[in-house]
């Protein structure tokens, strides 16, 4: 099978910061291509992705299919064109480590603030024990005061409760319903 290389220019409103780049490597890698090299450029009117490509004819044949056929989820585009290419093409895995040192200078930043996000959630979460303690306390001694009043009244209760039934007794003697 013979080697080419083409150049692919995804052009629209909005094709950069949707993984455009990171979707067509992963093609790139999945079809076993040689060279892949993506990058963002500003149009004249519109945003591009520029794809480098180099393997085989039938493998960039598949490539440009993919390409013609998916796209990121918040990936807006109005135009597609293949060219074929001459120049040199990153060899893919090269691109594949560029991209995780890309990635890794993104989250850096993100991972940080959520440390510092977490540190600041772990002194609300002692402060928030201490309220709870105080809280316990309080709901301690309010349920020994309720006790203390069902004692007090306890005595009193029992015999209006036997009195109760008494009377419940008499007056279902009364209608007949015993």
């Amino acid at each position: 099978m013979e080697s080419m290389k083409i150049k692919i220019k995804i052009t629209g409103p909005n094709v950069h910061d949707v993984g455009y780049r990171y979707l067509l490597m992963s093609n790139a890698i999945d079809l076993g291509l040689r060279g892949f090299h993506a990058r963002n450029k500003m149009g004249e009117k519109e945003q591009e992705v520029i794809a480098l490509v180099d393997g085989d004819e039938e493998a960039i044949a598949d490539f440009k299919t993919i390409v013609g056929a998916q796209k990121p989820e918040h990936a807006e585009v109005s135009n597609i064109t293949c060219v074929d290419y001459e120049g040199d093409v990153m060899r893919t895995g090269e691109y594949a480590q560029v991209c995780t040192a890309l990635q890794l200078n993104k989250a850096i930043p993100v991972l940080l603030e959520i440390r510092d996000d977490l540190k600041e959630m772990k002194g609300d979460v002692k402060e928030m024990k201490g309220d709870v303690k105080a809280v316990r306390k309080t709901t301690d001694a309010t349920l020994d005061e309720i006790k203390g009043m069902r004692e007090d009244i306890q005595p009193g209760y029992g015999m209006h409760f036997r009195q109760m039934q008494t009377d419940i007794r008499a007056i279902k003697e009364r209608l007949g319903m015993q």
